[in-house]
């Protein structure tokens, strides 16, 4: 028994402090503990992205509040909302600001826009959230989220 305390004495003071303590729960191991951190670390995301390119976006103004979108809702400037061209309605895109890398998740309820060379038209609160509230524009990527 001496033999096997000398051997893993050293093996103890190698170990975090935080390791070395007694489990809170009695009958989980370090071992198992460790092995649940192992699998909590590989969650994986809730859903997919799918790229479907980019191009420069805009926002709508909130002077077009309350008006109705193609899909037949009001249009609401603090709801996170967009207009595209094809995606059918109620999809959900990730518009990412390539200058600042900064991304929101909008859902698609009305068509356009209609002004040469934009890809998106995204609501006011949407354009906060991304930093193109104030230039107006800005040149963005969006991803397809899969449900």
């Amino acid at each position: 028994m001496r033999a096997l305390t000398i051997a893993a004495l050293p093996l103890c003071l190698m170990m975090p402090a935080a390791a070395q303590e007694s489990p809170a729960e009695p009958g989980i191991t370090l071992a198992a503990a460790s092995a649940d951190l192992a699998v909590a670390a590989d969650v994986s995301e809730p859903f997919a992205e799918t790229e479907i390119g980019g191009g420069m976006a805009s926002y709508y103004g909130r002077e077009l509040a309350g008006n109705r979108t193609a899909s037949g809702e009001r249009f609401d400037p603090g709801q996170l909302t967009a207009a595209h061209r094809t995606l059918p309605f109620g999809s959900r895109v990730r518009v990412t600001n390539v200058a600042t890398g900064d991304s929101i998740v909008v859902r698609i309820n009305d068509r356009g826009p209609f002004s040469h060379g934009r890809v998106i038209d995204v609501s006011h609160a949407a354009a906060r959230e991304i930093g193109m509230h104030r230039s107006g524009t800005a040149r963005v990527k969006l991803a397809l989220l899969d449900d």
